[in-house]
């Protein structure tokens, strides 16, 4: 297995809620800011703004079959983009306490 897959798995095995993200990318935005407004505790990796950036996505690739950001992971569970987080809002809350992720 690559350093690269590696990482992608470890940061998902050991955070309740992963976001793969772009810094400048507005649906992975948009994603923090519904997180954001739930008051989720998450984990952000920008991509482009760490030297592996490129071979993380490509090893996500290999575990989700998704290679665009955002990348949402929830209790190890792969969400998908912003649109799948999106149109979770209305149980988002729920799924966040199930993994312990909501801010008291």
């Amino acid at each position: 297995m690559s350093a690269a897959k590696d990482k992608a798995q470890k940061i998902i095995n050991e955070n309740a809620v992963a976001v793969f993200s772009k810094s400048y990318c507005p649906y992975c935005n948009a994603s923090k800011q519904l997180l954001n407004s739930v008051g989720a505790k998450y984990f952000t990796i920008e991509l482009d703004k760490v030297d592996d950036g490129a071979a993380i996505q490509s090893a996500l690739q290999e575990i989700s079959g998704q290679r665009t950001v955002p990348n949402i992971y929830i209790g190890q569970q792969h969400i998908g983009g912003n649109s799948d987080l999106q149109a979770k809002s209305g149980e988002l809350k729920t799924l966040l306490k199930e993994v312990g992720a909501l801010e008291a």
